[in-house]
């Protein structure tokens, strides 16, 4: 066979977007992967050990990105997945009129793939904000191949 006939096309398996973490260690304020969600952990509350071996941990937890509250019972020795979550600060350059913004990142390049948040009060900030005029510095939280606005900062006139 020459080397012409093998391609190969390259595919994510999703493995860099978690790590595991064992259950027992995993507390509240942290983060772990509930039904394919990344989510932060609001409480966690462990069984005894019972007739039929491990303890269980039951997590509560808030999806980060919707808002939804989550909630798993996993045995405390057994891994749970924890997604890598990174929070990123851009300055906002542009609003277009189909809802997505223009954000300049730190290298001087353009990000134009984030869409206005879908918090009213965030949004109402960032249009009014935009619109007098001021120079706004958005927070971007990204996790598991997704990415949305979660905060946004003043950092005074143009």
């Amino acid at each position: 066979m020459s080397d012409e006939e093998h391609h190969f096309e390259s595919t994510d398996a999703g493995a860099s977007k978690t790590y595991p973490q064992q259950a027992g260690t995993i507390r509240k304020n942290g983060y772990i992967v509930i039904r394919q969600r990344a989510c932060k952990v609001v409480e966690v509350s462990t069984s005894k050990t019972g007739k039929h071996g491990h303890a269980k941990c039951h997590f509560v937890a808030i999806d980060i990105f919707n808002g939804r509250k989550l909630e798993d019972i996993v045995p405390s020795s057994h891994n749970c997945d924890v997604p890598h979550v990174n929070r990123t600060d851009y300055q906002l350059i542009d609003i277009s009129e189909d809802g997505f913004v223009s954000l300049l990142t730190e290298n001087g390049n353009t990000k134009d793939d984030l869409k206005l948040p879908t918090d009213d009060t965030l949004l109402t900030q960032m249009k009014d904000g935009f619109a007098d005029g001021k120079d706004l510095v958005v927070t971007v939280m990204s996790a598991m191949g997704e990415e949305h606005i979660c905060a946004l900062k003043d950092i005074g006139p143009k």
